[in-house]
């Protein structure tokens, strides 16, 4: 992937918002009812340049640059979805939204899952992307290679998009080596949200590419903890899940492309957009 494909191809003035003790970079995009956009770890709102046009159709789009990524920059807390998810409810409520949809993809996707599980009432519905609920989940030798993300590492990450973004629009370019850091450090943490996933009430897509971080049965298991894949649907879908929940897997994609495929698109609009 090159760093020029992570641009957005239309430049919009951003802005920033002084929420939870951070100051969030965001700009919105297109009409409708409002989508909160999250990206991926290492990377920014740039990310969904390819298809951000696609979204804004449907949508108003507020694309979100999160702690230490793109255009805001690190405060002294670690790097924590819980804390990140806290960010993006007082940003709710810093710009008046009412109940807006909330899509994340990878770290993104792991911070929109706790958007919904931490903050339910404000959000109408969730689409989380290629994000696991239990470090397990992931590949042995991925976790491995997870391990090795420090400071360290930044030398070797020069001819990387994400390098090339952060040097552009960082307000802080120098802080990417504390960025792996904490990356790093937040990768090596054990986590299982199993049972918060099991009690969410909002209506929520689980998305991943056939070719994840983690198995497609890892996607398979947590649409079952929304009461997902359990039975026949039944010929008027009787059958399918309570709370609304559904499941996508993308074919022929992988963790590093899924986010910027029409399908992702296709996929996220279509349940969004379908009647509660």
């Amino acid at each position: 992937m090159s760093a020029t494909s992570w641009i957005a191809e239309t430049a919009t003035t951003g802005q920033y918002a002084d929420v939870n003790g951070i100051n969030l970079y965001y700009e919105i995009h297109g009409t409708g009812h409002p989508m909160i956009l999250l990206h991926g770890g290492l990377g920014s709102g740039e990310m969904f340049g390819p298809i951000l046009s696609g979204l804004a159709d449907h949508h108003q789009v507020i694309t979100v640059d999160l702690q230490g990524h793109g255009r805001t920059a690190d405060i002294d807390r670690p790097l924590d979805i819980t804390l990140m998810a806290d960010d993006i409810a007082a940003l709710i409520d810093h710009l008046g939204l009412d109940k807006p949809d909330v899509v994340g993809y990878s770290l993104g996707g792991g911070v929109a899952l706790q958007v919904a599980i931490r903050h339910p009432d404000k959000v109408r519905r969730l689409v989380t992307a290629s994000a696991y609920i239990r470090r397990d989940a992931v590949y042995p030798d991925l976790l491995g290679q997870q391990g090795q993300v420090n400071a360290a590492a930044a030398e070797f990450m020069k001819d990387t998009p994400m390098y090339e973004l952060y040097q552009r629009v960082a307000p802080r370019p120098e802080d990417f080596p504390r960025l792996l850091d904490k990356i790093g450090e937040a990768m090596a943490k054990d986590f299982d949200y199993t049972e918060e996933v099991r009690g969410l009430r909002v209506p929520t897509l689980v998305v991943a590419a056939d070719a994840d971080m983690a198995p497609p049965s890892h996607f398979v298991e947590i649409f079952g903890l929304l009461d997902g894949g359990l039975r026949d649907a039944g010929w008027a879908g009787e059958g399918r899940p309570k709370g609304g929940h559904a499941l996508a897997i993308l074919p022929g994609l992988t963790h590093y492309n899924a986010f910027q495929s029409p399908l992702f698109v296709a996929v996220t609009v279509a349940f969004l957009d379908q009647e509660s």
